[in-house]
């Protein structure tokens, strides 16, 4: 077979040049399906639900303008169930925010930090119907707590959780709170350690405690990590549903309802479809502006 002579010079890459405009359209071209993917899955709900909130009838819709918001906003179980969300989320994030940032403030500087976030992950890791369902038997149907309670001389006999309204809004608590604050640990654990630490030697070379540094130094740098925290957690706790779903379904009376379960029932139970998209839609409203008051204020707080 006759040997075949190779080229001693490869032949060169002609190189096509952009132009200009698609040089800079091409990272949105590249970012175009994500965008289109999250309005899609953010935008079209929302929209569908302030069309259907205008509708009213079970199986045939008819226009109905605002009739649906001027029932709700007389409708005592909305207002009962708004205020219960509002009581479990002030009580949980509050809890949530001391616990996180008291243990943050203990261990950001240990050396065994990175253990401590590893150990703090893994309530999060469950799903929250998994965690509901854990604290659902430890609570009420295995008689777990209440055995525990008994032996140590806190109580007497079986305690019914569910059939006291203090009671079952602590089991959401205590569920909420024992499967999210490590959110929050995370993150202000990532924001102490990410100061300058030479801030810190200055002021206790200058004789300042730990105490003195931390708050008046430390926490007040937080400010805008803290704002968009607590905003997430805010808006996650305004949209419990899991919990209450499995744990209480809003028993005693009502007391543990929060709007997501009201939307819930009122659309898939009642089937009102309409009613319950103007909850949601007045929800969502409600939601924003929360969020945007809050992070205007702490970011306006930080940068004095």
């Amino acid at each position: 077979m006759a040997d075949v002579a190779l080229p001693l010079h490869p032949a060169k890459r002609t190189l096509v040049r952009r132009s200009p405009f698609m040089r800079k359209a091409f990272p949105y071209l590249l970012l175009g399906p994500a965008v289109v993917y999250l309005l899609g899955i953010t935008l079209y709900p929302g929209i569908y639900a302030v069309y259907r909130s205008l509708m009213t009838g079970k199986f045939k819709l008819e226009y109905a303008g605002l009739q649906n918001y001027r029932e709700l906003l007389v409708d005592n179980a909305f207002w009962t169930s708004l205020s219960n969300t509002l009581i479990l989320g002030v009580i949980t994030l509050a809890l949530e925010f001391v616990i996180a940032l008291s243990l943050a403030a203990l261990v950001y500087r240990d050396r065994w930090v990175k253990a401590w976030r590893i150990l703090f992950l893994l309530p999060m890791l469950f799903m929250p119907s998994a965690v509901s369902f854990l604290w659902k038997h430890l609570f009420n149907d295995g008689r777990v707590i209440s055995d525990l309670l008994t032996r140590v001389g806190f109580g007497a006999g079986n305690i019914d959780f569910m059939g006291s309204t203090a009671l079952a809004r602590l089991v959401l608590v205590v569920t909420d709170v024992w499967q999210w604050t490590p959110f929050l640990f995370i993150i202000f654990v990532a924001a102490l350690q990410g100061m300058d630490k030479e801030v810190e030697e200055a002021a206790r070379l200058d004789g300042a405690s730990w105490r003195k540094i931390f708050f008046n130094i430390s926490l007040p740098m937080m400010r805008p990590v803290i704002a968009i925290a607590l905003v997430l957690r805010g808006i996650d706790i305004l949209t419990m549903f899991a919990s209450v779903h499995i744990i209480t379904q809003g028993t005693p009376g009502g007391n543990t309802e929060t709007l997501s379960y009201f939307i819930y029932r009122t659309a898939f139970k009642s089937f009102e479809q309409g009613y319950a998209s103007a909850a949601s839609v007045l929800l969502l409203i409600a939601t924003i502006i929360l969020a945007q008051t809050l992070v205007r204020r702490f970011f306006k707080s930080g940068v004095e």
